[in-house]
């Protein structure tokens, strides 16, 4: 973590966000953009993905990173079941479905290896712990 100042140079944060334009441009250029209901919900789980991630950077504490990270991971997971519905509505094609759905496991599989990664190490944050 000691190289990492910036949530922009975590490569989950870089990855949360091409699958947020992933996202925003499904909802622009295909049928999802007049599902208003679906169409609110999946940009909102996905742009959750990359500020919950911020979020938790910017608090500066191991603890809350961890909590916002599996908040992160959480709204990923909301994400690829609004895909599934999307795909179910006819909104996106099979390939598409797919290429979003390999996002979303290749995703949540990065997130946890960096929690079990922070669980692991000896990063503690900028956070006084008696503060």
């Amino acid at each position: 973590m000691a190289t990492i100042k910036r949530f922009e140079d975590l490569e989950i944060w870089q990855d949360a966000r091409n699958l947020c334009k992933k996202v925003r441009d499904i909802t622009v250029n295909t049928g999802l953009s007049r599902d208003f209901a679906l169409k609110n919900q999946i940009l909102g789980s996905s742009g959750s993905v990359m500020d919950n991630i911020a979020e938790g950077f910017e608090r500066d504490g191991k603890k809350e990173f961890l909590n916002f990270l599996h908040i992160a991971k959480g709204s990923l997971g909301e994400t690829r079941s609004q895909t599934h519905r999307t795909y179910d509505a006819g909104h996106i094609n099979e390939g598409k479905y797919n290429e979003l759905l390999n996002d979303c496991f290749n995703l949540s599989g990065k997130i946890s290896h960096f929690i079990t990664y922070l669980h692991n190490s000896t990063y503690e944050g900028t956070k006084k712990r008696d503060a």
